[in-house]
């Protein structure tokens, strides 16, 4: 029987307290594993952001391959920074096979993200033609984006894409900028 105040209060005094000790100590056991819980899942956070900052501090030492292991299951869960810098690192080459196709692909997913510099960087694959088909449309729909989103350079490189386009190429661009909008990862 559990006990209650009021069977502890009529027990003796010294069996009162060993109940009441036994009685408290199953509370915080329990406490105690909810606590653990909640600070191993709130931690999940804090791991993301630690592996992130270990991939920064591997690819300034030039450890590139160090920075890709900690980088690749974050940017697969949808971290847009991650998936940012597996794109830069795709793109020169630096410890992984250099791939433009899989450049575009990582750029991709952050700058649908909203990620201005992956705009900017997909804006200049579609632009030069490396990884896709060049399409001046799309690539100055992606300056456009990035430009807007503070990427002063991303201006220059639209006005000159403009001038290799029509003006009804140069408004469906605007059109497909103004329409934009970043997905949602779940």
């Amino acid at each position: 029987m559990r006990p209650t105040w009021s069977t502890l209060r009529s027990d003796t005094k010294r069996e009162g307290s060993v109940e009441l000790y036994r009685f408290f100590s199953e509370k915080i056991k329990l406490l105690s594993w909810i606590f653990l819980g909640l600070v191993l899942f709130s931690g999940s956070s804090d791991a993301f952001r630690d592996d992130f900052q270990g991939g920064i501090f591997a690819s300034q030492r030039g450890d590139y391959k160090t920075a890709y292991k900690l980088w690749l299951p974050l940017a697969e869960q949808g971290n847009a920074a991650a998936q940012y810098n597996l794109g830069v690192m795709r793109d020169r080459g630096d410890g992984v096979p250099q791939s433009h196709k899989e450049a575009v692909k990582w750029f991709r997913l952050a700058a649908e993200q909203g990620n201005s510099k992956a705009q900017y960087n997909l804006g200049v694959m579609y632009n030069q033609g490396q990884g896709v088909l060049r399409d001046n449309v799309l690539a100055h729909m992606w300056f456009n984006l990035s430009g807007s989103r503070g990427i002063e350079r991303a201006t220059y490189k639209r006005k000159k894409c403009e001038e290799k386009m029509s003006p009804s190429q140069i408004e469906r661009a605007r059109a497909m900028a103004r329409n934009w909008r970043p997905k949602k990862i779940v």
